[in-house]
């Protein structure tokens, strides 16, 4: 483990992204993740006036979100 890390946090992944950092990893504007996350499809954590969302989260919407074309 590195030093310094959290427990359970892997070399490279944090344990929360922010708006901005989805919105990057799914090519979306912000505003899609906002709107994402007041509608309950993408679960949150709000500090403050910031939300913050898991890495595994994301992996999830993002498989509930596949087509299958046929």
């Amino acid at each position: 483990m590195v030093a310094g890390s959290p427990e359970g946090a892997g070399v490279g992944r944090t344990p929360f992204l922010t708006v901005a950092e989805v919105a990057e990893r799914i090519r979306v504007s912000k505003m899609t993740v906002y709107r994402l996350l007041h509608s309950g499809r993408l679960p949150a954590v709000r500090f403050g006036r910031s939300f913050r969302v898991q890495p595994a989260a994301v992996d999830e919407l993002i498989e509930s979100a596949r087509y299958e074309a046929g």
